[in-house]
């Protein structure tokens, strides 16, 4: 069946978790099966997926077969979700994923009191072994620890123990602060002891690793590092974790791919509003910069991770003033409002306080009406009085052609409109969502999935 999820038992190095209870296969459950996931992909990004829906209470990955499982905290928030991603396919590392019910009911993760984890650092050939509580390794599986050099590849030790006997730059014990250094070497000052993971503090062998900046804030993991004195602390997942941020001792935390880099825009034409608007029918825009020498590109942040690969997925390749836009993921982390007194002409908005978002109440029923962009348009919020003819008249006078128009049969709040191409309908969406209808009603406007 379309909900079958495969074996019902997997065991990785010390790590077992199975599945406990099952249903029937395509029923509601809280355990969602995912399918299509790239080998390179982090716990985090997976993760990610779930966020906007709710809390992620578990996860399991199956690297091997290219799956995953993510259990949700309620029925309620794994039910918007699979509305959500059957609507509007998801996309992790641009590739899309697809997401259904799991026919178990929760997954039960049974974790050995101690993992021991090695850590192998490329192109060098120094391996390092950690001992973790509770680690979630494979979110630092693929970094760097410099930019560009430098990859961590994190994999399960066969040791079920680390005997660390040295405190120096080649071992250390952090709940052993009295150990020798072994090899004349001082031991870690006591000031840095809570400094560990700060910047600064891992040296590199690698010929030139000077010139790069640490970046070990490792962008794509939603994990939160907490340290205790003395000792390194366990990897987690706590709700603090679940706003796509990732926090680790010493560093700011950061958003994670939330960025977008739209091109060849008619700078002509195009406004931050208008990008608020058409980037906001699939995510909340908190900030809009087009480039102030490079008008024809213009960058856009979004709200979480999950958001900017629903925008991107949808809107790259589509025509916006008679030009094909591009939309790929930014390189950079947020989008920089302007200094006071510096040159902007209006090119930066921010919109993080706007009326306008569609996405603010978790589990709201918009995300389970989100399509890609067609020449039908679905309008709501419209006043009793208003007629069919009125609404036509409204976008045949904005210059859209208008070739078929139908209320809802039971709720004449809402319409169908469709227009002369797609082109039109997501320039018409740009200029006419939010409009006045009068009667303290304002047009509601996104794309339908259907056709009249």
């Amino acid at each position: 069946s379309a909900c079958t999820t495969g074996s019902t038992g997997i065991t990785n190095g010390t790590d077992s978790k199975t599945y406990k209870g099952e249903r029937s296969p395509c029923d509601p459950s809280r355990v969602l099966h995912v399918r299509k996931v790239p080998i390179e992909v982090s716990e985090a990004e997976v993760i990610s997926l779930g966020v906007p829906f709710g809390k992620v209470t578990n996860l399991l990955m199956l690297k091997g077969k290219n799956q995953a499982f993510i259990e949700m905290a309620s029925e309620e928030a794994a039910i918007t979700m699979v509305n959500y991603y059957t609507a509007a396919t998801p996309h992790v590392r641009n590739q899309p994923v697809y997401i259904q019910y799991s026919n178990h009911r929760e997954l039960k993760t049974d974790n050995l009191p101690n993992q021991g984890v090695r850590i192998t650092v490329t192109p060098n050939t120094f391996k390092h072994l950690f001992h973790y509580v509770s680690c979630l390794c494979q979110a630092l599986d693929g970094q760097n620890i410099y930019n560009g050099c430098c990859t961590l590849r994190v994999e399960f030790s066969k040791l079920t123990s680390l005997n660390v006997k040295y405190n120096n730059d080649k071992s250390r014990d952090f709940t052993r602060l009295d150990l020798p250094s072994g090899d004349g070497q001082p031991t870690l000052d006591p000031s840095m002891q809570t400094a560990f993971g700060a910047p600064g503090i891992i040296s590199s062998p690698y010929p030139g690793a000077a010139g790069f900046a640490p970046a070990i804030g490792f962008h794509q993991a939603g994990l939160s590092m907490q340290t205790m004195p003395g000792a390194l602390g366990p990897l987690t997942i706590p709700s603090s974790a679940m706003t796509g941020r990732m926090t680790i001792h010493g560093m700011a935390p950061t958003i994670i791919h939330s960025v977008l880099l739209v091109s060849n825009l008619n700078p002509d034409s195009i406004s931050p509003h208008g990008l608020f608007i058409l980037f906001g029918v699939y995510g909340d825009v908190h900030r809009v910069k087009i480039l102030f020498n490079k008008k024809e590109n213009a960058l856009i942040q979004m709200a979480d991770a999950t958001q900017a690969q629903l925008a991107m997925s949808h809107l790259n390749g589509q025509r916006l003033h008679g030009k094909v836009i591009r939309v790929t993921i930014s390189k950079h982390q947020t989008v920089q409002l302007p200094r006071e007194g510096q040159e902007d002409q209006g090119l930066t908005k921010d919109f993080s306080g706007s009326p306008l978002h569609r996405f603010k109440k978790p589990g709201s029923k918009n995300f389970q009406n989100i399509f890609p962009p067609s020449a039908t348009l679905h309008l709501s919020n419209i006043p009793p009085s208003t007629t069919d003819d009125f609404l036509k008249d409204l976008f045949a006078g904005s210059g859209y052609t208008v070739k078929a128009f139908k209320f809802f049969q039971k709720d004449r709040k809402m319409a169908l409109i469709q227009l002369g191409s797609v082109e039109e309908a997501i320039q018409a969406l740009i200029d006419l969502h939010n409009h006045d209808l009068g009667e303290n009603h304002h047009l509601r406007v996104s794309f339908s999935k259907s056709t009249i």
